[in-house]
């Protein structure tokens, strides 16, 4: 039975291609008429095209099969055949006013008007130039041309429908009614009149009646696209999901390659949440029509809902430059700038939206969250206010207005908006999050404690509560409890890495690190991609001093996760730590490539330029950062360094200008001008800029200290002496500042006091290793060498393998002749082998009790590792001459004189070199 069904199949194929290799070009031109007046288009195109396979320059199939396409709502296909039937000798008459047809389709309206501006000016015509001058915004041309379509014809349906459009522009929807009803009692049957009526009722919100209206234009023509696709969209509006595919799916049937279709598609995917889907239809659709704004805003937004900012502002930004009253575009466009950090321009969007009193809920909750991120607390807390005052029974608004209330110190009225919207949104725990959060971060641990109780009862399976909970219990000290909070909330979710964390950080307060290894190695072993776990690997070799492993476990994070920017950051910032400037830089330049407007990825860019001394690179980088940060005070001080790096101060001067215009209490931008007026000379600037600090500063001492230094500097010890009194008032932990207030004492004369104020010092913190090594220091320079021992000694037995201070005890028992220089010295070798410095004080020891031979080669060592450091030097001269070799003593004096510099035994060398 199937082998007969097949053959006749096969009998039947057969016999309709050889019918359509026998018959004329005029009978299947006669057969194609016959399917389009009965509604089948599809059969219709065959038959033509079955036309153009015997003749290409058919003129007729040609232009039958451009009217046909505009039918099926394929534009850019009856433009190709209608512009090949004109050129074949097809009457313009005939071809241009449906060219002009699909030219409108494709709003190509100037080029409407150029095609049709030498055709006789018909009714058809003039109603089609109207519409023209309605996409060209034209609106009195229009009207003229759709008046002057009526003088021939009053019932013409096209330019009524034309009037009717012109009057929605001017916002008189009466009128716009009126010619509509107008014409569809004249043209009952009218697919155009139908569907414009249909429209208007879908532009009221009349959906029901606009349905009914499609489903009467679907009756006289079921395969009418345009009615199917705005039916779809009124299906989709009102989330009737499955009877909008059915229509799309019609249209599709009916218009294969009719875009709106497409777009129509990506519309219901976007609706139905299938961002990805959605996404990849509308970029086809706007591949070949890259102006059609419904397609440019769907685009914005789904590329927002995918995360990628830069696109969704690009196409949000190019649809608000044609339509700058959309507010879903604009709501959209701020979103995203805020999504990216860029509070400036979401700002900058906002403002047209804010001029008018706003009824917007969205809108005033976007205006406070930007004023909340521009840190203008008050104002956010305005806008919060009006969006709450128009929902009251919304947790929304009172939770942004409970935050921004704690931002300004406002904690009783902040505390009691998070509870209102815990008491208003029950099915969310958003709000007591917030409100648990609030109480610990305001130290109210017990109020705390009680809120996340209440939301377990309700929430018993939040994880996130059982973490706060830790965090709550960790706070009071009560580790137990922690722990077992942690564990629960591990027990909800194995992997949940906050808890894990938090129980590393246990484990490691609990000396047992090897323990909090196990932890992290244990979730790698289930997912070795997790980045956040290797970061804390990272973490935890570092806190045992393992280097290399700690590179090492960064190294894999970017591995592992090689698209990860965060993760390659660290990873570059590692590097310049370790001083792989090469690498860092190398990483850098990889990551800028594929990223060249992000502001933190650029930042280290111009950071390892820098470092690797390329100062010009990392003068532009900083420049382009500028472009992209110009409202950066910090931007602009690195570019201040970087210049003063360049030994350029004017232009250092001018950046630190730009970054106090921008942010005039900026204190490292007013400590560096200070400093660039010290530089030039200008003292008394530099003392008015030091006390402007002072009074902005509040509680900073470092106006103080920075006055006390200009006054030092002009050997003014006394006033310099007041100065860093009164900076150590406000800070007396500072010990550098009581360091430099001894100094300034002793410089004065004031000797007594300054030992006092050490000594005083010394009765709260007689473990102040730092001030030892001041003191120790102090005494050298003033030649008191026993004095500077006993400081030294104290150092050691708190820190008995500190490499600089056994160095210098070293040299200071050799400047008392006392016999335990040498064997500090050996202690001092044995802990730092490589350290130029400490093979110079041990060789020299060596050489000075007549032992060269081993004195010699150590000094020689010190001064390749260090060829510009002239004191050993000077010491390698000594030496060979002590060993005898003059020639080679000769050599090195020569070279040390040579380089200008001077050092403490300048003179005695140049006078050595004048005997050998």
């Amino acid at each position: 039975m199937k082998a007969t069904l097949l053959s006749a199949a096969f009998l039947f194929a057969y016999g309709l291609a050889a019918c359509s290799r026998t018959q004329s070009a005029d009978a299947l031109i006669s057969e194609a008429r016959n399917y389009q007046q009965k509604g089948d288009d599809a059969s219709a195109q065959i038959q033509l095209k079955n036309v153009l396979q015997k003749n290409p320059d058919n003129v007729e199939a040609r232009y039958l099969l451009g009217m046909i396409a505009i039918e099926t709502g394929d534009p850019q296909s009856a433009e190709k055949e209608l512009r090949r039937a004109l050129s074949l000798g097809k009457s313009a008459e005939m071809v241009l006013p449906a060219l002009g047809k699909s030219l409108l389709m494709q709003n190509q309206f100037q080029n409407v008007l150029d095609q049709t501006e030498k055709v006789s000016t018909q009714g058809d015509v003039l109603a089609m130039r109207g519409n023209a001058y309605l996409g060209l915004r034209r609106n009195k041309e229009a009207k003229e041309a759709f008046e002057s379509s009526l003088k021939s014809d009053p019932d013409f349906p096209a330019a009524l429908i034309g009037l009717a459009k012109n009057a929605l522009i001017e916002n008189d929807v009466a009128a716009a009614t009126s010619f509509a009803e107008h014409a569809v009692n004249k043209n009952p049957k009218n697919i155009e009149v139908l569907l414009f009526k249909a429209n208007l009722l879908s532009g009221q919100h009349a959906t029901e009646p606009a349905l009914a209206a499609f489903n009467t234009v679907l009756a006289l023509k079921p395969d009418n696209v345009d009615a199917l696709l705005n039916k779809a969209s009124l299906e989709i509006g009102a989330k009737k999901f499955a009877e909008a595919k059915i229509d799309i799916d019609a249209a599709q049937k009916s218009a294969p390659k009719n875009l709106i279709v497409l777009y129509m598609q990506g519309l219901l995917d976007f609706s139905q949440g299938k961002n990805a889907e959605a996404l990849e239809g509308i970029q086809k659709v706007l591949s070949a029509m890259p102006d059609y704004m419904p397609g440019v805003l769907i685009a914005g937004a789904l590329q927002y809902n995918l995360g990628s900012m830069p696109q969704a502002k690009q196409y949000l930004t190019k649809y608000l430059a044609k339509n700058p009253n959309n507010l879903y575009a604009r709501k959209l466009l701020v979103s995203t700038f805020l999504n990216s950090g860029d509070i400036a321009n979401a700002s900058l969007a906002l403002e047209p939206a804010l001029k008018d009193p706003s009824q917007d809920v969205e809108l005033l909750m976007l205006a406070g969250q930007t004023n909340m991120q521009s840190k203008n607390f008050i104002k956010a807390a305005e806008y919060f206010e009006k969006a709450s005052a128009l929902v009251p029974q919304t947790a929304k608004p009172h939770t942004a207005l409970g935050l921004s209330k704690l931002a300004m110190g406002e904690n009783v009225g902040g505390v009691a908006e998070l509870e209102m919207a815990t008491t208003l949104d029950t099915k969310s725990p958003q709000s007591g999050i917030l409100l648990i959060m609030a109480h610990i971060r305001l130290q109210e641990f017990d109020k705390a404690l009680t809120a996340a109780n209440a939301l377990e009862k309700e929430q018993p399976k939040n994880v996130l509560v059982q973490s706060l909970k830790g965090d709550i219990y960790y706070q009071q000290n009560n580790l137990v409890s922690a722990r077992a909070s942690f564990e629960k909330a591990l027990s909800l979710q194995a992997a949940y890495f906050p808890a894990i964390i938090n129980l590393v950080q246990l484990d490691l307060r609990e000396k047992k690190p090897d323990v909090a290894r196990k932890r992290l190695e244990a979730l790698l072993a289930v997912d070795k991609k997790n980045i956040q776990a290797i970061n804390a690997m990272a973490s935890l070799a570092l806190f045992q001093k393992h280097q290399e492993e700690a590179t090492a476990w960064l190294e894999r994070a970017t591995q592992e996760d090689p698209e990860s920017l965060p993760a390659a950051m660290r990873l570059t910032s590692r590097y310049l730590q370790i001083n792989e400037k090469l690498k860092a830089l190398t990483l850098a330049r990889k990551l800028q490539a594929t990223h060249p407007t992000d502001p933190d990825m650029l930042n280290l860019l111009a950071q390892t330029q820098f470092a690797n001394n390329d100062k010009l690179a990392a003068l532009e980088s900083f420049q382009r950062l500028v472009a992209l940060l110009p409202n950066s005070p910090v931007t602009q001080f690195k570019i201040a360094s970087v210049q003063i790096a360049l030994d350029n101060p004017t232009a250092a001067s001018e950046a630190i200008k730009k970054a106090l215009a921008i942010q005039p209490d900026y204190l490292d931008a007013e400590i560096l001008q200070t400093s660039l007026y010290m530089r030039s000379g200008n003292q008394a600037q530099a003392i008015e800029f030091a006390r402007k600090i002072q009074k902005q500063a509040g509680q900073s001492a470092i106006g103080y200290e920075i006055e006390g230094n200009i006054l030092l500097s002009q050997k003014k010890p006394d006033l310099a002496a007041k100065a860093y009194e009164q900076a150590f008032l406000v800070n007396n932990k500072n010990v550098t500042l009581l360091m430099k207030l001894h100094e300034s004492l002793n410089l004065a004369g004031k000797t007594k006091e300054a030992d006092a104020r050490v000594n005083q010092w010394f009765e709260q913190h007689p473990t102040e290793v730092a001030l030892h090594i001041y003191l120790a220091e102090t005494y050298l320079a003033q030649k008191q060498t026993k004095a500077a021992i006993v400081q030294y000694l104290l150092v050691l037995r708190q820190e008995p393998r500190n490499i600089g201070v056994l160095n210098n005890l070293a040299l200071a028992y050799q400047q008392e002749k006392d016999p335990h220089a040498l064997e500090t010295a050996e202690k001092a070798h044995q802990l730092a082998i490589d350290n130029p410095q400490v093979m110079d004080t041990l060789g020299w020891l060596l050489i000075e009790q007549g032992d060269t031979t081993r004195g010699l080669p150590l000094v020689q060592k010190a001064s390749n590792a260090a060829p510009d450091a002239l004191d050993i030097r000077y010491h390698l001269a000594l030496g060979l001459l002590k060993s005898g070799d003059k020639v080679k003593a000769r050599i090195e004096l020569d070279i040390l004189i040579a380089t200008g510099k001077n050092f403490a035994n300048m003179e005695e060398a140049k006078a050595l070199a004048k005997t050998i």
